[in-house]
């Protein structure tokens, strides 16, 4: 099986695990995904994640964080920026005042919205996280 857009089945995994209450999920590994889920554990919406390596593939183990009567971190995610429409911004135009955390691919790196800001960097918005 081949994945398209392998950004959009991570967040979509996350998703679908959070609204089942797991505790935990695995993922196929990519430099990108890590990067992701060093942002995501940054913000305080995973716990922790680590990666693995059997035979020649490697995967990423996700621990999904919970808070109070067990109501995720992770409340819905939004796919900005799809392989079929790339979405750009420039830093003037990035607003930060929600409650949601957006995440850029910029030249320096992927970031969320406020990081990229403070450094006037604009990027590929990935996606919206709430």
């Amino acid at each position: 099986m081949t994945i398209c857009d392998p950004i959009s089945d991570m967040l979509i995994r996350i998703k679908n695990a959070v609204r089942v209450e797991k505790e935990k999920i695995i993922l196929p590994s990519s430099k990108i995904k890590i990067e992701i889920l060093k942002v995501l554990k940054k913000e305080g919406y995973i716990s922790d994640f680590s990666i693995s390596a059997k035979d020649k593939k490697s995967s990423i183990e996700v621990v999904l964080k919970y808070g109070k009567d067990n109501v995720s971190y992770v409340q819905d995610v939004k796919r900005i920026s799809k392989p079929s429409k790339r979405v750009y911004i420039k830093y003037p135009d990035i607003h930060t005042k929600t409650q949601s955390t957006v995440v850029l691919s910029t030249p320096k790196g992927i970031m969320p919205a406020k990081v990229a800001k403070k450094q006037r960097l604009g990027g590929e918005v990935l996606f919206e996280i709430f």
